[in-house]
């Protein structure tokens, strides 16, 4: 029987994660499942009741002594169940209802009919209002511009244990979880996906986040980007000897472009990767059957 961790990071957002696990236990079947929940050094304590599932066969909850970021908490929670669990595959989603649990079945099926390394949940609806829509579409077309990757997936993915071990011999991830998937596995599987509404507050991936996300996939790609990007640059610099000196602009844009990239390619380190379990205060187990 096929044994799934479903990976979980939260940061305060508890009254999503129960009742996300709650509709998660009403999607299984035969499937084993183990509930990780990442919490990200949370200020806020969480309230749980005891409450019994039919399916779910444990839940567990991993205590960061400092907050690192939702991509850092994936990362660490990841590395925690490679060197601490038995599974055969890790599945990472977000807990506030956006990745919808329906979804899950998908990826049973994929895995019980082909038992592929990985597993992408490709957005093909999205429930964010349209500025936030246009800004995403703008996101993919620049990070595939930059990266000649078109990435449309997020964190919710179906990872094998072989896939985990690929990932985690890689700082990549440490910057971006799906760079370093695009980067890491030139092909895998894929399901579609509709992005769910949040079961409670509102959205938390604000446009810097978004900007901020597509400039940290891109990073991951760094060589590819610093090639077309200096490309560009002696484009405008020709343009700026030849007619206009204002052509320097786009130049020297340019170059502080590169410069913040290098930047951002310090987090792409697999050294605080390694260590990241050094961050975990403690380990609650909650729930068993």
């Amino acid at each position: 029987m096929i044994k799934y961790i479903i990976l979980i990071p939260v940061y305060n957002d508890w009254q999503s994660v129960f009742k996300l696990i709650e509709n998660i236990d009403l999607q299984i079947n035969n499937e084993v499942i183990d509930v990780l929940i990442v919490n990200d050094a949370s200020t806020e304590n969480f309230n749980y009741n005891n409450k019994h599932y039919l399916k779910i066969n444990s839940i567990k909850v991993i205590n960061f002594i400092k907050n690192g970021g939702h991509r850092k908490a994936i990362a660490t929670g990841l590395k925690y169940c490679q060197e601490n669990l038995e599974y055969d595959y890790i599945i990472p989603m977000d807990g506030d209802g956006e990745d919808r649990p329906e979804e899950l079945k998908k990826f049973f099926y994929k895995v019980e009919e082909t038992q592929p390394e990985v597993i992408t949940a490709i957005r093909i609806k999205r429930s964010e209002g349209f500025l936030f829509k246009f800004l995403y579409f703008f996101h993919k077309v620049f990070t595939n511009l930059m990266t000649g990757k078109l990435i449309k997936f997020g964190n919710f993915t179906c990872l094998s244990k072989s896939a985990i071990s690929k990932i985690l011999s890689s700082g990549s991830v440490w910057l971006s979880f799906s760079g370093a998937i695009a980067k890491i596995f030139p092909s895998y599987a894929t399901i579609n996906s509709i992005r769910g509404i949040r079961y409670f507050g509102p959205s938390k991936m604000s446009i810097l986040g978004l900007i901020l996300h597509s400039l940290r996939i891109s990073t991951v790609f760094r060589e590819t980007m610093f090639i077309r990007v200096v490309i560009v640059i002696l484009m405008f610099g020709v343009l700026a000897y030849y007619y206009s000196y204002y052509f320097l602009i786009p130049s020297l844009s340019g170059w502080i472009f590169l410069f913040l990239i290098i930047c951002l390619a310090l987090e792409d380190n697999i050294k605080k990767l390694n260590v990241s379990l050094n961050n975990i205060k403690s380990l609650s187990n909650i729930y068993s059957r």
